[in-house]
């Protein structure tokens, strides 16, 4: 409870009181006002619209991924390997993820050179600095983090459901449709709305790979914190930041709901 309300609690209500203040101390609205101009609504919708796609990326290729590993009995270390890579994917970004993209796929980069010198390019006006390359940039910790998430749930699949099904003449595509994704709905759902908060949130990695070409809500806060605008709208980063703390609450909020009604297939 310390370490929450240190570290999360008080810092929240700091943003949230400091959104509706002036630089005198005295109260006012302009602040929120201010968020509808059309640069900081483009903001939001770019995130959210970022948030959604990566978050798709890692629902749709995390749970096969983690799905098809779970699924095999040989080689047993394939599994043990998935898990611990997930571990270390999931939690690798900011800097030096954007480096490793950039020196990858970047205009310079080892693969995009390898490419141009045997005549094969990526299709025309890709570039990893752009809004289709954070997508691919964030699905490197979004699929592991997929993976961490969904494998309780699948391994919460019984076996004698499945065999159940066969027994009544049931195929494998009637098996997931009236069993399968029914009973891992809830944790899929979960799951998604724990990336789109994931990659709502993340700041450190789009900074680095746009350079703030690519209008984001984090992007805009973290350019009031570094005092790169003018003074007297410093108040207005706390107020994007308080939106930024209403959708990710929204998100988490949706996330446990969804958690509790997958948590009933464990039992």
């Amino acid at each position: 409870m310390l370490y929450a309300l240190g570290l999360l609690l008080v810092p929240a209500a700091a943003v949230l009181l400091r959104a509706f203040r002036t630089d005198t101390g005295s109260f006012t609205l302009q602040n929120v006002r201010d968020m509808g101009a059309h640069q900081y609504v483009v903001a939001f919708r770019t995130s959210i619209t970022l948030s959604i796609l990566s978050a798709v990326v890692g629902v749709v290729f995390g749970g096969f991924l983690a799905y098809s590993v779970l699924s095999l009995q040989r080689p047993k270390w394939l599994r043990g390997a998935l898990i611990t890579f997930s571990g270390l994917g999931a939690q690798f970004g900011g800097v030096p993820l954007a480096f490793i993209f950039i020196s990858t796929l970047g205009v310079t980069g080892v693969v995009t050179k390898f490419l141009n010198s045997a005549g094969l390019h990526l299709y025309p006006g890709f570039k990893i600095y752009s809004f289709t390359g954070l997508v691919i940039v964030y699905a490197y910790f979004q699929v592991p983090l997929m993976v961490i998430v969904i494998t309780p749930a699948i391994e919460g699949l019984r076996v004698q459901w499945r065999e159940a099904a066969a027994n009544l003449g049931a195929a494998d595509w009637q098996f997931w449709r009236y069993v399968g994704l029914p009973v891992l709905a809830p944790s899929i759902l979960g799951a998604f709305v724990l990336l789109f908060a994931n990659a709502f949130s993340a700041y450190a990695t789009a900074t680095a790979l746009t350079s703030g070409q690519v209008n984001l809500v984090p992007v805009k806060v973290g350019s009031f914190l570094r005092g790169n605008v003018a003074a007297d709208n410093a108040q207005l980063g706390q107020a994007l930041a308080t939106g930024m703390l209403v959708v990710v609450v929204v998100a988490m909020a949706l996330y446990l709901w969804l958690q509790k009604r997958a948590a009933r297939w464990a039992k």
